[in-house]
């Protein structure tokens, strides 16, 4: 029997401890509010797989390299696209009660897929189906449960030379020359009562979901401050593709930014600017179903060219009838917000949404360090590369959240696991798209050689970030978030990015003493992260725009296998940060 302690409780984290206890695992989930509150109830649009006869695992496929920009793994999209059906199978065993028709299962269709081949529940509210769902079957389970309880750090042991530090902050990880023999055997947590407690575990299950309250405007909840990511970088896994943030084009312009589904707009609901006129059809083929970044950075631009009044979302052609059965949610989220979106346009902004980067994992799940996985939105699977396609979210989690727990399994077995690391060509797409790379521009090009800090600037950022804690101000929460939705945001430029390094650097860490620092903490590192990556990204790649740089194109296969002769897609290399320094399912479950 392997102790396995399960971080966070949305889909991924849920899923991960209802199959690891199935397995016959000794599991404890800790989650940072209420079970039943986790980040996945939020989400509305629905479920992407390919489960219905007009459509196919290699379409699928395509939709999600093409809106990744040529930065996803192949492999990792293969299997996203192949395992995914079962998993929308299973999560019907689970309780989950999809949306039906006439003809059977309801779907829609959403920006960049070419098949309608959404899932939703309760119309606008597929998020909360799928976790009471999943909250209801892990209490079944055999599960010891902790809310109100939050992840600090991890515990290591096993340096060489000697044991090392108990937990993984001050300066001890994330160097390229991390000493081998570094495992993870537990966490420190914060629990409801305010104490600092450490939990042993055999494996430690990063899903503590996304960083969106880095933005002054975002969909995520108060809890998404990205406690996972920031734990294991101070511990020294791998972290890939931080400066890829996914803004959604439609959040209701309101206090609280709202989240207008990606799918009013796929049923038909279409962008206007003050003047009436439907500007994404001037700038995309695709109109108001393109890729999410090209969505979001037209509306931004629209906004700031008259004078940042918002654009609007149009969805009175719909009619008040299908608009309150498809959308109940957002209907009634308009009403609050003194809007009547059967009748008139309603002001919708970009926000922080999604984050394609995070910890850096195998098809399994596995980190760069023993005992540690990650699974979900904290998770860097390469799935997503530089752009998340729409309703692809969920099923990751659910798809890499199976495998992960499996991996437990067989882990447990064997004494040595192969882990990965974004310089092995058997894990991620590090390898293979800089070969391609280099080839397609005719240059020798190494994997070591792309998006690294130098060792000189790492150094200099060591120095920096010693004397930032020592003398610098505290963090401020609603500063930092300022300052990264103005030159971290939607469109970013050199001369931008240097100013949020220097704010950033004048901040100091603060000590952890309960939950807002502990937070205030993670989202000050994952900020320096955030700006170092897409300082080190010169181009503009899917959500990574940067204004004072050319968009690079990419060559994206079709179908599984095509491209080069690795199967992968041509683009740029993500970006290591570990270079950077850290700062401190059963039939009786069926509906």
């Amino acid at each position: 029997m392997v102790h396995v302690l399960v971080v966070g409780g949305g889909i991924a984290g849920l899923w991960t401890a209802v199959r690891a206890a199935d397995a016959g695992h000794d599991v404890e989930l800790v989650t940072k509010t209420e079970l039943a509150d986790g980040n996945t109830r939020h989400a509305q649009g629905g479920i992407a797989a390919a489960l219905f006869p007009d459509d196919s695992a290699a379409r699928h496929y395509a939709d999600t390299l093409a809106a990744g920009a040529g930065l996803c793994d192949p492999e990792a999209v293969r299997v996203l696209c192949d395992e995914g059906p079962a998993r929308v199978r299973d999560l019907i065993r689970f309780g989950v009660a999809f949306d039906h028709g006439d003809s059977g299962l309801s779907r829609g269709l959403e920006a960049a897929h070419s098949r309608a081949r959404i899932l939703h529940a309760g119309g606008d509210a597929t998020g909360a189906a799928i976790e009471r769902a999943l909250v209801a079957t892990v209490r079944r389970r055999a599960v010891r449960i902790h809310e109100q309880t939050m992840l600090v750090d991890l515990l290591t042991e096993g340096a060489a030379g000697g044991d090392a530090p108990a937990d993984g902050g001050g300066d001890s990880g994330a160097d390229s020359d991390r000493p081998d023999g570094v495992r993870v055997v537990g966490a420190r947590l914060l629990a409801a009562s305010g104490d600092l407690i450490e939990v042993r575990a055999d494996a430690v299950v990063l899903a503590t979901g996304g960083a969106g309250q880095l933005f002054r405007h975002t969909t995520n909840p108060d809890v998404a401050t990205g406690d996972g990511v920031a734990a294991a970088w101070r511990a020294g896994a791998e972290i890939a593709d931080l400066e890829f943030v996914q803004f959604h084009p439609t959040a209701l312009a309101a206090p609280g930014t709202p989240l207008i589904s990606e799918a009013v707009r796929g049923e038909g609901a279409v962008l206007r600017d003050r003047d009436g006129n439907r500007f994404m059809l001037e700038l995309h083929p695709e109109a108001e179903l393109a890729p999410r970044d090209v969505v979001a950075r037209a509306v931004w631009r629209r906004s700031l060219e008259q004078g940042g009044e918002p654009v609007t979302l149009d969805a009175t052609a719909l009619g008040r009838e299908f608009l309150d059965r498809r959308f109940p949610g957002l209907g009634a989220a308009c009403r609050d917000a003194g809007h009547d979106w059967a009748v008139e346009p309603v002001p919708v902004t970009p926000a922080a949404h999604y984050a394609m980067g995070g910890v850096v994992t195998d098809l399994d799940g596995r980190t760069s360090l023993p005992g540690l996985y990650a699974v979900g939105e904290t998770a860097r699977t390469g799935v997503h590369g530089a752009n998340r396609l729409a309703s692809n979210s969920l099923l990751e989690a659910a798809v890499f959240a199976d495998r992960a727990a499996r991996a437990l399994d067989a882990d447990a077995l064997s004494s040595a696991s192969p882990l990965p690391s974004l310089h092995s060509p058997n894990v991620g797409s590090i390898e293979r798209l800089a070969g391609h790379g280099a080839h397609a521009r005719g240059a020798s090009l190494e994997a070591s050689d792309i998006r690294r800090m130098p060792m000189g600037a790492a150094e200099q950022e060591r120095a920096s970030a010693r004397a930032a804690r020592e003398t610098g101000e505290p963090v401020d929460r609603a500063a930092l978030q300022a300052l990264m939705w103005e030159h971290v945001g939607l469109e970013r430029s050199a001369e931008g990015l240097a100013e949020a390094s220097d704010a950033l650097e004048g901040w100091r860490s603060p000590e952890v003493r309960d939950r807002r620092s502990a937070e205030d903490r993670n989202l000050l590192d994952l900020a320096r992260l955030t700006v170092a990556a897409a300082s080190a990204r010169s181009e503009s790649l899917g959500a990574h725009f940067r204004s004072d740089a050319a968009a690079t194109a990419a060559r994206i296969p079709a179908e599984p296998g095509a491209g080069d002769a690795h199967g992968a897609p041509s683009g740029s290399a993500p970006l290591p940060l570990h270079d950077l320094v850290p700062l401190e399912a059963d039939a009786e479950e069926a509906a």
